[in-house]
């Protein structure tokens, strides 16, 4: 267990923090080493951030893993990504369970291999009603299609005679994206100097606060984290308002 640092103030801490997990490849490249080393030495980065916020008091972790363009990459390197993520639930669960970790898988999970998709609906089934901090997973995922496949959703319920055009309104569009349960992020954190959102919670992020950092993600560490929360703590979240100062 680690406290806070002293120089964070716990009432200004978000509450569910994203994350965008860049530069493994390049990590493993300047090492010499395979690009799947990268991806080995990130899964171990993502486990140590994942305790490192339930440590500290944010409730929320969502990470992007894998999206639906990263199929374009070389098949051994895919393959590879598929069975880690297999390995991380199966080697991951029991403890993960024990520390009151709730896991959710979202994105197209139906393209997965089968045995991958038994592995995420086992861990979310598991770890369904733990509350110490809810940690989503994005494999297979792209924030246009989740927000297509809403679209469609919400359009079949209006031609079934279910719902009024007149209904519709960004909560019940919010209830139909993957992240339905799950409160916008405050913060997103994106590794290795990319300055992009690569199609990642789109809608959710409309006014999440963003920190980039050249740092590559198997180096982001405790005092990386620390440094992109101190930046956070520095903003002045004001969600399209203005102040109004009174003199007295």
């Amino acid at each position: 267990m680690t406290s806070l640092p002293p120089d964070l103030d716990p009432q200004k801490i978000p509450q569910h923090v994203a994350v965008i997990m860049d530069g493994n490849g390049r990590w493993a490249t300047s090492r010499g080493l395979p690009r799947i080393a990268g991806h080995r030495q990130g899964a171990r980065t993502l486990k140590e951030l994942l305790r490192c916020c339930k440590n500290w008091g944010i409730k929320a972790l969502t990470a992007y893993a894998f999206s639906t363009e990263n199929w374009q990459r070389p098949i051994e390197e895919v393959d590879f990504l598929m069975l880690l993520f297999e390995r991380m639930l199966r080697r991951e669960l029991a403890q993960m369970h024990q520390e009151g970790v709730r896991i959710s898988l979202i994105g197209d999970l139906s393209a997965l291999p089968s045995s991958l998709q038994t592995e995420m609906e086992h861990s979310m089934t598991e770890t369904l009603n733990n509350q110490a901090i809810h940690f989503t997973v994005a494999v297979n995922y792209g924030s246009r299609k989740e927000i297509t496949t809403a679209c469609r959703q919400i359009a079949q319920l209006v031609q079934q005679g279910k719902l009024s055009p007149e209904a519709i309104n960004e909560s019940l569009v919010e209830k139909h994206l993957y992240t339905a349960d799950t409160p916008a992020p405050d913060l997103m954190i994106r590794t290795s100097a990319e300055m992009r959102l690569s199609n990642f919670l789109l809608w959710q992020m409309a006014y999440t606060e963003m920190y980039f950092t050249d740092i590559l993600w198997p180096d982001f560490d405790a005092d990386a984290f620390h440094q992109a929360l101190l930046s956070y703590q520095k903003r002045d979240r004001r969600f399209g308002q203005v102040k109004t100062f009174f003199s007295a």
